[in-house]
């Protein structure tokens, strides 16, 4: 049987050297990757985002899988991201296994938009297990960056499963006036109930942003415990990943206008600093366009699945043609996904930088 022959890799694609390899827990590794010189523009990173890794695979010959990188992008000059192993996880378990200095990855650039807006503000943090990756750059930004009071809860299985528990411990130390961390641990107190959170939290959750990150079970009892602390949900910021399908490693092929097409609209885009004027075609998706360009547009899934492409439209008609990933919420403040995102207007303005 021959072998499926391997996509070839976007120009947008770029290789990370592992530096360092951290046993945090005894199921948890951190990867530390070192930025190449001259990429270091194509790297940066705001706290609470996540790399695409790129994972060998001998039945696929790669799977993608996204991780938070608990870095911070003012006090660290390398990327790190930490992996957590799940049962039965191909990716978590292999990068466990197998990554060791000097290897190279496949990476796409850093993107998500579980980031903060105003490190000033106070600020809650909800934390279970692996999810204190994102929460952990978020919380160390605000403490270098900001003056908010930051209340951080933190759910594990055991003392054993707590993640960056030295780390925790010293910047509770250094901020005793800013930052106090809870620390759950089901083995001493149960799951931990809506109720209890919502006990928790009803000091200080009335008018504070919320960011949170962990298993399902986990987010829904934080969200149903915020609810009855009596906190505005529509402060509430949550990460939520899923499983990647497809290969967003592959390069991007525009399809050839034939015959009778109408005639394509015209794309404003703001991005970093630039703002760029691109032809788009109206059955092809913003994403790949602006990758067919070389305009390294933010994405990781390029299903509608992931919320790496999110973007805002500020001006004409545009529609997705799948949402997997945005809350009601986020659509009403004018969120749509790059890579789902076709043109119903001649000219529509999008930005990346709000």
């Amino acid at each position: 049987m021959s072998e499926t022959p391997t996509p070839q890799l976007g120009s947008f694609v770029r290789e990370l050297t592992v530096a360092d390899v951290i046993a945090e827990t005894p199921d948890a590794t951190s990867i530390v990757f070192d930025i190449p010189e001259g990429d270091e523009k194509e790297f940066r990173y705001k706290a609470g985002q996540f790399l695409t890794l790129r994972v060998p695979s001998e039945r696929t010959g790669s799977v993608a899988r996204c991780y938070s990188l608990s870095s911070a992008p003012d006090e660290d000059s390398q990327l790190k991201v930490t992996v957590k192993r799940t049962r039965d996880g191909y990716g978590s378990n292999w990068l466990c296994d197998n990554v060791e200095p000097g290897i190279k990855i496949h990476v796409l650039a850093p993107s998500g938009i579980f980031t903060v807006d105003n490190f000033d503000q106070d600020l809650i943090l909800l934390a279970g297990g692996s999810g204190i990756t994102p929460v952990m750059s978020i919380l160390r930004t605000a403490l270098k960056r900001g003056t908010g009071h930051i209340v951080l809860l933190y759910a594990n299985r055991d003392e054993q499963s707590v993640i960056f528990a030295e780390q925790l411990r010293q910047l509770q130390e250094a901020n005793p006036d800013r930052l106090s961390v809870i620390h759950w641990l089901e083995s001493l107190s149960g799951l931990a109930t809506p109720e209890m959170i919502g006990n928790i939290l009803q000091p200080v959750a009335a008018k504070r942003h919320t960011y949170m990150c962990g298993p399902g079970p986990f987010m829904e009892s934080a969200r149903a415990g915020l609810r009855r602390s009596g906190a505005d949900m529509h402060l509430i910021h949550q990460e939520v990943f899923s499983s990647i399908e497809g290969d967003p490693f592959a390069e991007v092929v525009i399809a050839e206008p034939v015959e009778g097409d109408d005639e394509p609209a015209t794309a404003i885009v703001e991005l970093d600093d630039e703002v760029h004027e691109v032809s788009w075609p109206r059955n092809t998706p913003l994403l790949d366009v602006l990758l067919s360009q070389g305009i390294q547009a933010p994405f990781s899934c390029r299903k509608g699945e992931c919320s790496a492409c999110a973007c805002i439209l500020k001006s004409g008609e545009a529609e997705m043609m799948h949402n997997g990933i945005l809350e009601p919420e986020e659509v009403e403040d004018g969120f749509v996904l790059g890579c789902q995102l076709l043109p119903k207007s001649d000219k529509v303005e999008i930005t990346y930088n709000e």
